[in-house]
């Protein structure tokens, strides 16, 4: 009886060592489950931006042409050998700088062979007149025939006509021998000469001298479409409108004038109107047959809503941007574009004052996606990266 008690005892006590074995099995891995942290959300990181607000001017750009104020060939009036040339090929000349000298000496001749005639003929006519006035006294006495004064009148006559033709002709050579100095008509910079000392000049050269051109002030014929000349002429109406003129990639601003002219007819192959500006050009940075765009000035809107221009995406549904939300979780937003001018987009709908948007690494985002913020030296390196990784066009 004994021996079964202690059999007995002995196998509760297995039965309890193995149930104890299972509980402990079974809430180990509860307590590990519990004690583990819930995985990471995944994050990408972006370099974001502020929609700001604030007055932005209201450009319409155009590609233009720029034309000099004027442009003069300086050619030779008369013929002759050039003796002399005084400028040097892309110098600033003014109104009446000697250009180049044409041998003056025929001329001369000419004007000193006019002047002894009408000292000579002066000469005559004094004499003539002095035997008009003793003829005309001894007529009165009686001594002297009418006939004989009369032809010393017409002599008298005859001397005057030919002292007036003496200086018309001193005139004549006087304009011929001023022809010998060739002189800038305008304010310009020169160009390349087209003939040099010792060749022979004729007014028939078709290339002349040189070309002067005006470049101070200086103007640009650029074109916009159709479309927009009810509101240009609706703004002109209130005053003059102001034109900045930009290098090609408008990188560079090259001066700022301000609108002269609207075309009287529309360009009917391209639709398109044609218009000038003026520049003051003080730096001479416009030259002549230069392309430009042209910015008009069309208006300035109040409280202006802008974003930097990388922050607006195309889609199929039009444009878009991302918008950051409280939670850092990435929303598409679409977005009415105005205008994009000097890298910021004028945001007509869509955004708020103030609301944060993602200017670099859209690439990798999707809506309801988390993001972290770059500051600094880390946002420049990813905007570095985004544009190596981008194709250029």
């Amino acid at each position: 009886m004994r021996r079964k008690v202690i059999i007995f005892a002995i196998s509760a006590l297995a039965v309890t060592a193995i149930v104890g074995a299972l509980v402990v099995t079974h809430r180990l891995p509860f307590k590990a489950a519990a004690a583990a942290k819930p995985p990471a959300v995944p994050t990408v990181p972006v370099v974001a931006g502020t929609v700001n607000s604030g007055d932005v001017p209201i450009y319409l750009q155009g590609v233009g042409t720029v034309i000099a104020y004027n442009t003069v060939i300086v050619r030779s009036q008369i013929q002759g050998q050039i003796t002399k040339i005084n400028f040097s090929e892309g110098q600033t000349v003014h109104t009446g700088d000697l250009l180049a000298v044409i041998d003056p000496r025929p001329y001369q001749a000419q004007l000193d062979q006019a002047t002894a005639n009408r000292s000579r003929d002066e000469a005559q006519l004094t004499n003539a007149q002095a035997n008009l006035k003793r003829y005309t006294t001894l007529g009165n006495q009686g001594w002297a025939t009418p006939q004989l004064v009369e032809t010393q009148t017409a002599q008298v006559a005859q001397l005057n006509a030919a002292i007036k033709a003496d200086e018309a002709a001193i005139e004549w050579a006087q304009t011929q021998l001023s022809y010998t100095q060739l002189t800038s008509p305008i304010d310009g910079v020169t160009g390349i000469r087209q003939i040099d000392i010792g060749n022979i000049i004729h007014p028939t050269d078709p290339n002349g001298l040189v070309v002067v051109t005006q470049v101070e002030p200086i103007s640009a014929i650029f074109t916009l479409p159709e479309t927009s000349l009810p509101q240009i002429q609706q703004q002109l109406a209130s005053g003059a409108l102001k034109v900045e003129a930009y290098s090609q990639d408008n990188t560079m601003k090259l001066d700022e004038g301000s609108l002269d002219f609207i075309d009287n007819e529309i360009v009917q192959t391209t639709g398109s109107v044609r218009l000038r500006a003026n520049f003051p050009n003080k730096e001479h940075r416009l030259w002549p047959g230069e392309l430009v765009n042209a910015w008009l000035l069309l208006d300035t809107r109040h409280d202006g809503l802008t974003v930097s221009a990388s922050a607006v995406q195309q889609g199929p549904q039009g444009p878009y941007v991302y918008v950051i939300n409280a939670d850092s979780t990435v929303a598409v937003r679409p977005v009415k574009v105005a205008q994009v001018s000097g890298g910021q987009a004028l945001i007509d709908s869509g955004l708020s004052p103030g609301e944060q948007v993602v200017v670099d690494g859209q690439y990798k985002l999707q809506p309801g996606i988390h993001v972290t913020i770059l500051h600094g030296k880390a946002a420049e390196e990813a905007a570095a990266q985004d544009a190596q990784r981008t194709p250029i066009p």
